[in-house]
């Protein structure tokens, strides 16, 4: 199944070919902001609405997170060989000696910057590097803690596309991925069940019609369940949470006007829209006792 929540805090499945929306919210009585959350913890069975006919085509919803306020984005540093020596050869990517999930661990993206494909991307600063990150991403579907990776895979409700955007810059990782719109999730989560293998999916990013990104996800170093075993060491992940898994080579600037399209095999493809703002860093003139 393809959940997908829209306009706000309604849950539905999309219909196989990906242009209408069953409404799940009314059908099984969900309340919550967050009816995918609500309808992981609760006694709820969706399988039955699948053939349903759609209540609404997809162009006219507004298509959001899957999970709007994720408790946790989580995500792994550096994964792809590629992108490794990319981001040697490239110092705007990283300022610093490229490092694993092992070496410093994973970082946080702000559950604040988390939109939806139809929000779309605004770049905070006209005058510093943002790129582009295609990713495959997971939302968990149990309380998880002190799991080995084998363990792991049970323990994930589905896949989802994740861009984690990214300002290039010598300030905190976390920091520079963390501004409004620079964790968009979607269209959908695809239940674990009809993903034959996480590890072996083709993904892309195109920029404007150009292929900037494409890889498949057995070209990870480290793959979901081993990241999940890492992040619940002594951590308890909870439903809702989402992980994501680092992106291949390929990363671009991006600039106003730009359109991303990007799919992942068996889970799904999605156009993000960016645009930019008339704001210089630079200009910020942060100082000490509230002087700026």
């Amino acid at each position: 199944m393809r959940f997908v929540r829209y306009d706000d805090t309604r849950l539905g499945l999309l219909t196989d070919d990906g242009t209408g929306v069953i409404d799940l919210t009314d059908r099984l009585g969900l309340e919550s902001e967050e009816p995918l959350v609500e309808y992981i913890e609760g006694d709820y069975d969706a399988a039955e609405y699948e053939g349903a006919e759609p209540d609404h085509d997809v162009a006219d919803v507004h298509v959001g997170s899957p999970v709007g306020r994720p408790g946790k984005v989580i995500a792994a540093p550096l994964n792809y060989e590629k992108h490794i020596e990319e981001a040697i050869a490239d110092k705007d990517i990283t300022t610093e000696e490229w490092f694993s999930i092992t070496d410093k661990g994973y970082f946080l993206k702000a559950p604040s910057s988390v939109v939806g494909p139809d929000h779309g991307i605004e770049l905070p600063f006209d005058d510093r590097r943002t790129d582009h990150e295609i990713e495959l991403a997971f939302v968990m579907g149990e309380e998880t803690k002190d799991v080995t990776a084998e363990e792991a895979w049970d323990k994930v409700f589905g896949y989802t596309i994740l861009l984690d955007i990214s300002l290039r810059g010598d300030q905190d990782r976390s920091n520079r991925k963390s501004y409004d719109t620079f964790c968009v999730i979607g269209p959908c989560v695809v239940t674990a069940d009809e993903i034959d293998d996480p590890q072996d999916l083709r993904m892309e990013l195109h920029l404007n019609g150009e292929r900037r990104q494409y890889e498949n996800t057995g070209d990870m170093v480290y793959t979901c369940a081993d990241i999940v075993q890492y992040a619940s060491l002594g951590a308890t992940l909870e439903v809702g949470d989402v992980i994501t898994t680092g992106t291949p080579e390929g990363v671009s600037e991006l600039h106003d006007g730009d359109t991303i399209d990007a799919e992942i095999e068996d889970v799904g493809s999605m156009t993000v829209d960016v645009t930019g703002r008339d704001v210089s860093y630079a200009d910020a003139n942060v100082r000490k006792g509230g002087q700026g």
